[in-house]
């Protein structure tokens, strides 16, 4: 019988000695960037955390096996044009580890492992949230229902903006979930530096992030959102994504396409229609989360 996680033998030695480590998701890999460009930012995130002095854990499901800390050739291998990695929410890793199946992790599934694992900072690109619509259709994102129970920070660059907002700002307060600002009083929308909703807190720096985490910990048992802007210089001309969303939800209304689906549709579309511009702001944006994680976990530890 499999052990519950396999950790690669540099995490588990960090997390012995009490060095920071940062986790990092395998989805954005396997379903968010082509192939090629996909390993290339997941050498680079990897690299970006080694460079803020933290240990990087890129967490996927391979033969049955939950991996929080791939090897080069597991990075590889979830990367790979013909991987055919299933995406897996924590909903799914039963199925996934009980059929010996392979799968990319999602921050739901993602954020509770890192915490099995005694990781408590993970860096994304964007949280999921409620969708347009829930209240007939209660189609929420299980990211929200995790980040109540488990106590890893989120460092992400807010939400889509194809989602409610508010909505979803409401559902993590309902589920004692402090949202921070890092360096911003607005809420982001992933390829926007505002959503043009306010954060419940701001914090200017790692120390104070670092200090609000420990001391959130010290009283509540679930997650930490901390929404950090996509840089300046990345950010998606305003203009260009409201027309891509409107084409977008327009072609996911035409498709009849509902659920967990809607996500890939648009983001297929906005990488598309925008000539690599949405690619680029979504890269961009994951490897400053993974700075920023990185710095937070050095703070922490």
């Amino acid at each position: 019988m499999t052990t519950p996680l396999n950790l690669h033998e540099e995490v588990a030695s960090a997390l012995r000695d009490g060095h920071p480590v940062v986790a990092l998701e395998s989805t954005i890999l396997s379903h968010g960037l082509p192939p090629g460009r996909n390993l290339d930012v997941a050498r680079r995130l990897e690299r970006v955390v080694r460079d803020g002095g933290a240990v990087p854990a890129t967490i996927a499901v391979l033969d049955g096996r939950v991996v929080v800390g791939l090897s080069p050739a597991e990075l590889e291998r979830v990367c790979a044009p013909d991987a055919g990695l299933d995406k897996l929410s924590l909903r799914d890793l039963g199925p996934a580890v009980g059929l010996g199946r392979s799968g990319a992790t999602t921050v739901a599934s993602t954020s509770a492992l890192a915490a099995a694992a005694g990781i408590g900072m993970f860096a994304t690109g964007g949280l999921g949230g409620v969708h347009v619509g829930a209240a007939q259709s209660w189609d929420v994102s299980a990211d929200l229902g995790v980040l109540a129970k488990v106590r890893t920070v989120v460092v992400c660059s807010g939400v889509k903006s194809v989602l409610d907002i508010p909505a979803t700002l409401e559902v993590l307060e309902t589920n004692s979930v402090p949202v921070l600002g890092y360096r911003t009083d607005d809420f982001p929308a992933f390829y926007l530096r505002s959503s043009g909703h306010q954060v419940g807190w701001r914090v200017d720096d790692p120390k104070q992030a670092a200090a609000v985490v420990a001391a959130h910990r010290a009283y509540a048992d679930s997650g930490v959102l901390l929404a950090n802007p996509i840089p300046e210089a990345s950010e998606m001309d305003k203009e260009l994504h409201d027309r891509l969303l409107a084409e977008g939800l327009a072609l996911v209304a035409e498709r009849g396409v509902h659920g967990a689906d809607v996500t890939p549709v648009l983001l297929e579309h906005f990488h598309t229609a925008s000539g690599g511009v949405s690619i680029d702001a979504n890269e961009a944006l994951v490897l400053n989360n993974a700075k920023l994680a990185a710095e937070v976990a050095v703070a922490l530890a």
